[in-house]
C-alpha cells in the first residue's frame, strides 16, 4: 500500500499543484499541499521534505492518518505533515489540503480583522474564517508548527466544517474535495487577502452576503478547469 497502488492522474495533479502553488507565490521554499489516497482512505499522499518548487512524481510518499510515512525507500516528509494527518482523520470529506504562509493572509492571524469574502472568486471563505490559536494547545513557547498528531487534531478543531483556517503568526491551511478545487482556493484565499488589505485602507468595505458566497462558490466549482490549464502551463514553462 502506497504511492504505487495510486492513480498516476491523481500523482501526476498533486505534482502540478506543487508547481503551481509555487508559480503563483502561495508558497515558497516552505509550504506543502497533499491528496488522500484514492484507493486507500486511511492514507494520503504528500512529497517528501522539499521545497515545492522541485517537486517530482519521484518525490511523493505515503503516509497514514497518524503521520507516520510509510516509504520503502525510508524518505522523510515534512515536519508539519500532522496538519495533513489530522485533517484527513477528522474530515472524510476532505481530498487535498494546502498549507502555506501567503504573504497577504497573515495579517488576518494576528488582528482582530477577520478575512472575509470580498469578491466573487472567494466565496468559499464563507461566513467564518476561523484561527487557530496555538497557545490554547502547545502553550506560550512553542515554537508554532504542527509537529505532532495532538497539535494536527487541536488545529483540526479549529478548522470545524470550514474551507480554510487561519494559523496565529504562523500561515493558513486551505481544505477541499480535489486537488485542483484546492489549488484554486489557496491561490485565490491569498488574493482575497490582497485585495481585502487594500479595500480596508480605503474605507469600510462592502463583503459579499453569505448567499451570495455559497452561490458564487458553487459556480466557480463547476469551471476550475480553466485557472488550473492556464497555471499548469505557466508552471511547466509552456504557456504561450
Amino acid at each position: 500500500m502506497g504511492t504505487a497502488t495510486a492513480d498516476p492522474q491523481l500523482i501526476e495533479d498533486l505534482v502540478t499543484a506543487n508547481l503551481i502553488l509555487a508559480q503563483e507565490g502561495v508558497v515558497d521554499g516552505f509550504g506543502h499541499v497533499s491528496a488522500r489516497h484514492d484507493k486507500h482512505p486511511d492514507r494520503f499522499l504528500i512529497a517528501r521534505s522539499m521545497a515545492p518548487a522541485l517537486v517530482t512524481a519521484d518525490d511523493i510518499v505515503c503516509c497514514d492518518l497518524e503521520g507516520v510515512v510509510h516509504d520503502p525507500r525510508g524518505r522523510r516528509s515534512y515536519l508539519e505533515r500532522f496538519i495533513h494527518s489530522a485533517i484527513y482523520a477528522a474530515r472524510p470529506d476532505v481530498m487535498a489540503i494546502v498549507h502555506s504562509h501567503s504573504d497577504s493572509v497573515i495579517p488576518f492571524g494576528v488582528t482582530g480583522q477577520r478575512l472575509r469574502p470580498i469578491y466573487h472568486m472567494s466565496g468559499f471563505l464563507g461566513a467564518e474564517v476561523p484561527v487557530f490559536e496555538i497557545r490554547h494547545a502547545a502553550g506560550e513557547s512553542s515554537d508554532m508548527l504542527i509537529s505532532s498528531q495532538a497539535l494536527g487534531v487541536a488545529l483540526a478543531k479549529a478548522l470545524g466544517p470550514h474551507t480554510v483556517a487561519l494559523m496565529r503568526g504562523h500561515g493558513s491551511v486551505t481544505v477541499a474535495t480535489s486537488v485542483r478545487q484546492v489549488v484554486y482556493r489557496a491561490v485565490y484565499a491569498e488574493h482575497n487577502a490582497q485585495l481585502q488589505l487594500s479595500a480596508m485602507a480605503l474605507g469600510t468595505v462592502n463583503f459579499l452576503t453569505d448567499a451570495e458566497a455559497a452561490a458564487a462558490s458553487a459556480t466557480n466549482d463547476t469551471v476550475l478547469q480553466r485557472p488550473w490549464e492556464l497555471w499548469a502551463r505557466k508552471a511547466r514553462g509552456t504557456a504561450t
